[in-house]
């Protein structure tokens, strides 16, 4: 039997047309751009339902790619992290690039393995000198992981008991599975870049770009958190912890459910913190002063939260 086509690259939940952010949702482990992030009793993704009503002004859009380590088909995506990190760059920089919303401020929500795939992917994005995959890494305001495994371990055992629990394995994906490790280089690699990229914002007047970890509190049966506090929260970052074991943790039923309300807390904080600091350099008062407006040139972009100016981003490396 064929293996069916996995829903992969960018999917639109939400486009409204005075749209002037992106939210965008990636998956995680075994994961699907739009089941993860469907309650069990729900027919549609909560980013889908109920989120624009809070952010109206955010185009959500979803993510896909193949994160399965195992098919009982025998065929399975060898592809290494560094593949869906480069996928999810250039399907979201085309994406925006096709209908004109380069300049859009961008956040992430990431699921599991989702945030070392964004993570991946904005490291690739501060290297490339094309403007529309450069600007991804640029208009980056946020990024909000959701046990995402920064220093492995649990998820790898999780990876490794999915395996089993097909059966008669004739492939598997180990590369995705060792990076999961507690030991592994490229994890390590991953996590000491992104921690730099983000530190090195600063030195060339870009926007810091906002983090807060959630970390699951119930485990999974016959193998416990599948990825603990420890690993799942980054250090100088705001912890937040969902009732919930790791592959319930993204799936919210209502708007009243207490991880929907703190996600989106920490959505429509750091949007009006955006709209805020824009209105600060926008204001005469800092435009009249020598040196402060004209600073760093024309790299000092501008973030139009609530209206879709023409203005351009040139070419460069500094986030």
């Amino acid at each position: 039997m064929p293996r069916k086509a996995f829903p992969a690259g960018i999917k639109p939940l939400w486009n409204p047309d005075n749209g002037a952010i992106d939210i965008v949702f990636v998956h995680g482990l075994t994961g699907d751009r739009e089941a993860t992030w469907t309650a069990r009793d729900a027919t549609e993704p909560w980013p889908k339902i109920l989120l624009p009503p809070l952010v109206p002004t955010a185009r959500v859009l979803t993510f896909g790619y193949d994160a399965y380590v195992a098919d009982w088909r025998g065929i399975v995506s060898q592809n290494l992290l560094a593949n869906h990190a480069w996928n999810l760059l250039a399907s979201l920089s085309s994406y925006r690039d096709n209908d004109g919303t380069n300049e859009r401020p961008i956040i992430f929500v990431c699921h599991s393995l989702g945030g070392l795939v964004c993570e991946d992917a904005l490291l690739t994005s501060r290297q490339r000198p094309e403007p529309h995959l450069h600007n991804i890494g640029r208009s980056t305001l946020g990024i909000i992981f959701l046990g995402t495994p920064h220093r492995g371990a649990g998820l790898a055992k999780w990876a490794e008991v999915v395996s089993r629990s097909i059966g008669v394995i004739k492939q598997t994906n180990s590369d995705i599975v060792d990076v999961l490790k507690r030991d592994s280089e490229v994890l390590a690699r991953i996590q000491d870049g992104f921690h730099t990229m983000v530190k090195a914002r600063s030195v060339v007047d870009l926007p810091p770009i906002e983090v807060t970890c959630f970390y699951e509190e119930l485990p999974v049966v016959g193998v416990g958190l599948v990825v603990p506090q420890d690993s799942a929260i980054l250090p100088g970052y705001t912890p937040i912890r969902i009732h919930s074991n790791h592959m319930d943790m993204p799936k919210f039923a209502n708007s009243d459910d207490p991880g929907f309300v703190a996600l989106c807390g920490e959505l429509r904080r750091w949007i009006k913190e955006t709209k805020a600091n824009e209105r600060r350099r926008a204001s005469p008062s800092m435009a009249e002063q020598p040196g402060v407006a004209n600073q760093y040139g024309e790299n000092n972009r501008q973030y139009n939260l609530f209206s879709e100016g023409t203005q351009k981003n040139t070419e460069g490396h500094y986030f």
